[in-house]
């Protein structure tokens, strides 16, 4: 029998459910307007969510965001085993009221991602923030692009100093903010607030996942791999100050952290950046003409060549079947997030740095 107590409770916990399905699908109503979403969200609550958070939890010199992970997994365990308990022992009350608790918690969870910073995948395209509409371009372009980033990293490479590559983590998150807040002041639209970037507690366990880094949402902190080979992490820090700033699928922050580092007066975040360039349009170039593929990779310099085994090898290291589990399911998650590409949203970036180009210098 279930009391009159569990009853209200499970009642209770009802009409919770219904109220954050009703704001869930106000919030789904919402998100399908651009317009709207860039003028009450991107350019309204979002920033003032920025200036609330991101003086709070810079304090901290080490991640809260991994932290509540942690703590939000050992309490779905906990949650697990009590239902377990619950069912076998016929306590339906019980479980049915852990059962409701743990939905709503889901929900709740649903409403703050968006709240905080999910709804920024639903604002209009960077093409069209950036005022860079022609993304159209031709295979000759691609190759000409492809060549220009080539040499970028040959150079940059055979500039870097012994000293490059001994710099610490904390000295890259700093440059990295820093190389932000310079190209902010020329173009608005990488503007951050107070950002910061700090090493994923989680590292161990991300390595595994093949991830390089990532944004948390709840805590709006950039997270950052900081066990990768170190040319690999000043673009990866832009890339992940720019989900910070507002740019949410992966081409954009790609492009964003691109623009970011290749307009820094840092030589080493300059090279990662043109690292990152020549990987993408090389993938780009395969898809499109292959012949011109092998024969721009005889003009890549032995030391950058080096790099990409170096980088290889690093992640041979952690590949098995958590990494493909876990591909299928970002993948997933980035077409549900308005990125129907997925996992190739990444290499869209192409994409936007062409119609930069028609614009700018790289």
């Amino acid at each position: 029998m279930i009391s009159s107590f569990k009853w209200v409770q499970l009642k209770s916990r009802l009409v919770t459910s219904g109220v954050l399905v009703l704001l869930i699908l106000l919030l789904i109503w919402f998100s399908s307007y651009p317009g709207a979403v860039e003028r009450f969200y991107s350019s309204g609550l979002y920033p003032v969510i920025c200036h609330c958070f991101h003086p709070v939890f810079n304090l901290f010199p080490f991640s809260i965001g991994d932290i509540l992970y942690l703590l939000v997994i050992a309490c779905l365990i906990y949650i697990f085993v009590k239902l377990a308990q619950a069912l076998i022992r016929r306590r339906w009350g019980n479980a049915a009221r852990l059962a409701l608790g743990t939905i709503n918690g889901i929900l709740v969870a649903y409403l703050v991602f968006y709240v905080f910073w999910g709804l920024n995948y639903y604002r209009p395209e960077a093409i069209e923030r950036l005022s860079l509409p022609d993304t159209a371009y031709t295979a000759t372009d691609l190759k000409a692009v492809t060549a220009l980033l080539i040499d970028s990293a040959n150079i940059c490479r055979s500039r870097l100093l012994q000293s490059d590559w001994k710099r610490s983590n904390n000295q890259i998150y700093q440059q990295a903010v820093a190389a932000q807040a310079q190209l902010s002041v020329s173009y608005p639209a990488f503007k951050n607030y107070a950002p910061k970037a700090k090493s994923s507690l989680l590292t161990p366990i991300i390595n595994y996942l093949g991830t390089s880094g990532y944004y948390n949402p709840f805590t709006s902190e950039s997270q950052i791999n900081y066990q990768m080979p170190v040319f690999l992490k000043p673009f990866v820090t832009c890339h992940e100050l720019s989900h910070q700033a507002g740019f949410a699928p992966e081409d954009e922050a790609n492009f964003a952290g691109f623009i970011t580092a290749t307009k820094s007066k840092d030589n080493f975040f300059r090279y990662s950046a043109y690292y990152e360039g020549v990987e993408e349009f090389m993938f780009a170039l395969n898809l499109q003409d292959s012949i011109a593929r092998k024969q721009l990779k005889k003009r890549i310099s032995p030391q950058v060549l080096s790099d990409f085994k170096a980088e290889r090898i690093y992640w041979l290291k952690y590949q098995g079947q958590i990494e493909r589990i876990s591909s299928v399911f970002y993948d997933k998650f980035l077409k549900a997030n308005n990125q129907p590409q997925g996992l190739k949203t990444y290499n869209r970036m192409v994409l936007l740095i062409m119609a930069y180009r028609k614009k700018h210098e790289l």
